[in-house]
């Protein structure tokens, strides 16, 4: 092995400076076996940036390699973890808004930038994206470095602008390519419609229908108002479509999820120093009583999850079509000394009972199976998770 100048073992010492910050901030290592065993990892990781550093047949760009380390770090943890370019922790601690003009995508990191869902009514939902779906680059540059917050960062601009989209879904190897023009997203949260039931049957009765597009500030109560507004239409039963359900707050999910549950465990929330704190119910005798079908996919993430997974744990609710995202972590931003930073998850949210939910998601109990439909085809005009969902909660007493 070629032995290193004095230059390089110190660019090797300041590449691994950024990685002990990150190792030592916020507390990760509060027990002696931990410490002991991520030093252990440092000397390797020293090691192995010492023979690049000597052996490899380029000269060494230390900061790209320790950019691409810390990448690694932060992927390997879950999804929603990030390390974070220096432009986009300043707009964060900030808190400087984005341009107005958007696609309507919720977006992770998986590999390529990974679309967790696309809003009701958005450029992204009318072109027939959906969860799953991957971008592979955003107007040229290619999203396998990208984070899931420099990738919002890229879609967004002003009203009227357009953005290029290289496209995947599913084991499809050819890409699909598609220009779309950015909006100001401005569908209704929750909007909602009766239903008849088939005439002359013994369960004939009028049945809700809820779609719930985000759970923004407010949206807990405006379901309330349009639940009750359907009963005194004649509603005795419901039907929660939260497919695609993506964003907003935690908090107005778990509030959504109070109108329907007396009393219980709503949730439990693990946080990284093994805290532990459990969400009740609080709703009492004012708890909705009726039968109550919510719709899933695996575009169900985030604050809807936590909805669902209330209802379902507690025996509320019945899920019809597949299994949610999973993704029901906490994020939060941890600063390096080079202006770069840590987009961290640092707690997380089991069901009631303790069984797993972020990564694992809510299998519905009954499974809707949908057609693979190419990009650039057409959706089915049939809705078979809404057909399924209203059968089954013709069933439900």
């Amino acid at each position: 092995m070629l032995i290193m100048s004095r230059r390089t073992r110190l660019g090797v010492l300041f590449a691994t400076v950024p990685l002990v910050v990150f190792t030592m901030v916020g507390g990760f290592l509060s027990q002696a076996a931990a410490r002991e065993d991520t030093y252990r990892h440092l000397r390797i990781f020293e090691d192995v940036v010492s023979l690049i550093a000597s052996n490899y047949v380029e000269e060494v760009d230390l900061d790209a390699v320790m950019k691409g380390a810390l990448r690694g770090l932060a992927g390997g943890l879950d999804p929603d973890s990030a390390f974070l370019a220096a432009e986009d922790v300043s707009r964060l601690e900030a808190g400087t808004a984005l341009p107005e003009g958007e696609l309507g995508l919720e977006l992770t990191q998986q590999y390529y930038i990974q679309i967790v869902a696309a809003r009701d009514d958005s450029p992204a939902a009318r072109a027939g994206l959906t969860a799953g779906d991957y971008l592979r680059t955003i107007d040229g540059k290619t999203t396998r470095f990208v984070s899931a917050v420099e990738a919002e960062r890229l879609l967004r601009g002003e009203p009227g602008t357009t953005v290029s989209l290289s496209l995947l879904r599913g084991t499809t190897q050819e890409p699909y390519d598609i220009e779309l023009t950015r909006e100001r997203v401005s569908a209704p949260n929750v909007t909602d419609r009766l239903i008849e039931a088939e005439s002359g049957s013994e369960l004939d009765a009028e049945i809700g229908y809820v779609r719930v597009a985000e759970f923004t500030p407010g949206v807990a109560q405006e379901l309330k108002s349009r639940i009750d507004g359907l009963a005194d239409r004649g509603a005795n039963r419901i039907v929660i479509d939260v497919r695609n359900t993506a964003g907003g707050l935690f908090e107005e999910g778990i509030a959504a999820a109070r109108l329907f549950v007396a009393t219980g465990t709503l949730l439990r929330r693990t946080e990284h120093d093994s805290q532990e704190i459990m969400v009740e119910a609080t709703a009492g005798s004012d708890a909705f009583e009726m039968p109550v079908v919510l719709l899933t996919n695996p575009g169900t993430a985030h604050a809807a999850e936590l909805f669902v997974a209330s209802l379902t744990s507690t025996g509320r609710a019945e899920t019809v079509g597949q299994r949610t995202s999973g993704r029901v972590s906490l994020q939060r931003l941890v600063k390096l000394s080079d202006g770069t930073g840590l987009w961290l998850s640092w707690a997380r949210y089991l069901t009631g009972d303790g069984s797993p939910l972020h990564r694992f998601g809510v299998v519905a109990m009954v499974e809707v199976e949908t057609p693979f439909i190419e990009l650039g085809e057409p959706w089915p005009a049939d809705d078979a998770i809404l057909e399924r969902g209203l059968d089954h909660l013709r069933t439900l007493s």
